[in-house]
């Protein structure tokens, strides 16, 4: 008998436990939904994202020359640190 009363109280208290937290969460995700309705309400609009600007030839060949100079710098780099 003493079995079987501790065993009822121990789903008993489980069952509890398991419903509280389902509760919890349940209120806790329409909570976080509901302020994220307010705050999408209120909130002013993002700005629209600017063009962006067409490269000129000139951008280009900086570009190329950059790249150039890096390339450079890292085989000097790489022929100094080998192992």
């Amino acid at each position: 008998m003493q079995g079987t009363s501790l065993l009822e109280e121990g789903l008993a208290l489980m069952g509890l436990g398991m419903g509280f937290v389902f509760v919890f969460l349940t209120v806790l995700v329409i909570v976080t939904t509901l302020m994220s309705l307010v705050i999408r309400r209120f909130a002013p609009e993002p700005p629209a994202p600017a063009a962006t600007p067409t490269r000129s030839p000139a951008s280009a060949r900086q570009d190329d020359e950059l790249m150039a100079v890096i390339g450079a710098a890292l085989h000097r780099y790489r022929q100094r640190h080998r192992r």
